[in-house]
């Protein structure tokens, strides 16, 4: 497999680490910042550094798009323009819908993505192989996608260790705006609150303890990644902050209350939301295939993906048998557990379409 990485950092690099280990992929690199290529040539990140993008996507059959987010736009106009007609172009942004809708050209064979990995460290230097093991893998296919890319694409991201979910774009921008972003612009209000307080009272801020610091881990990280991020994101981060600030708002009128119960019926509460969201996405059980017969049109296989997606239910592999006259065919998917196999064939088949499910 040729694989193409266009900005060579902390994603990029670890994508061409993995990439090489993992799929004995050829990797061919690309940075705007020409050292930064060089430097993950030497770290084994990539087995060739080239000076265009058009260099890079020459015979690849995966482009991955890891620039910073006002870059990508344009970073990936190019790239579909650039690339082979059979070549599957994807990001690593986490904000989907304002930069798919800003896409003009062979919208079919973009497919969003965003990986939730990362690590407190940035640049190529700390890139590495296992970033992404374990690790969700957005992709926001449209009606438009290729189903044939999607199929290659999820199947590479599930290879380099990560697990690849579909999700549409503005499903994906309102959950990361709740789990990702928001809490971003609580630990920034959080630590100017704090310090507020320790000026109006002519003091240094005094000593904090633990959960001071877990809060406030992320405040003021990487001001442009985040501001771009905001920027492009803004109608839904904004509607969770008012969201937020409402239950503030009934939290302290619980905490004015001074009923001792309440408060801890309202700690109980959280407690057990925190358990099951973190739960949520542990899987289990033996694999079940299902068995979908499809028509040969454009968006297929987005509209299962995306419909499983949204039920929750994980894909963990698929792959696609075109019929000869390539006018049918059939997917197959595998889920882990028996009910959530037949909760999938149940959704499948409200759809429209014929499943049969099988160990």
């Amino acid at each position: 497999m040729r694989l193409a990485v266009l900005g060579v950092g902390l994603i990029g690099g670890s994508i061409g680490l993995a990439a090489r280990q993992r799929l004995d992929a050829h990797v061919t690199g690309y940075d705007s910042d020409p050292s930064n290529a060089e430097r993950a040539l030497e770290l084994g990140a990539l087995d060739q550094a080239v000076e265009s993008v058009g260099a890079a996507v020459a015979g690849a059959e995966i482009v991955f798009c890891a620039a910073p987010i006002r870059a990508l736009p344009r970073l990936i106009e190019e790239a579909l323009t650039t690339s082979p007609d059979d070549a599957v172009v994807t990001d690593v942004g986490s904000t989907k819908e304002a930069l798919l809708a800003g896409l003009s050209v062979r919208v079919e064979r973009f497919i969003g993505g965003h990986p939730l990995a990362g690590a407190e460290t940035a640049g190529v230097q700390n890139a590495r192989p296992d970033l992404f093991e374990g690790a969700r893998w957005y992709l926001t296919p449209t009606e438009r996608s290729s189903g044939l890319l999607y199929d290659r694409l999820q199947g590479a991201i599930a290879d380099l260790g990560a697990r690849p979910q579909a999700i549409d774009a503005d499903t994906h921008d309102r959950l990361m705006a709740t789990v990702s972003h928001v809490p971003h612009v609580i630990a920034n209000v959080l630590v100017r609150e704090a310090a507020a307080a320790a000026a109006e009272e002519s003091e240094r801020l005094p000593e904090v303890g633990a959960s001071f610091r877990d809060t406030t881990r992320v405040a003021g990280a990487n001001p442009a990644i985040w501001g771009d991020i905001f920027a492009t994101n803004r109608e839904a981060v904004a509607r969770e902050v008012d969201a937020v600030s409402e239950r503030l708002r009934e939290a302290a009128e619980l905490i004015r209350s001074g009923d001792p119960a309440g408060v801890a019926a309202w700690h109980s509460a959280a407690r057990e939301d925190r358990r099951r969201l973190l739960e949520a996405d542990l899987a289990g059980g033996e694999l079940h295939e299902l068995r979908v017969t499809v028509s040969n049109r454009p968006g297929t296989v987005a509209e299962i993906a995306l419909a499983l997606g949204r039920a929750r239910v994980n894909i963990e592999d698929m792959a696609l048998y075109p019929a000869p006259d390539m006018r049918t065919g059939a997917v197959s998917l595998w889920v882990a557990g028996e009910e959530e196999a037949e909760r999938a064939a149940e959704i499948v088949s409200g759809l429209g379409y014929s499943v049969a499910v099988s160990e």
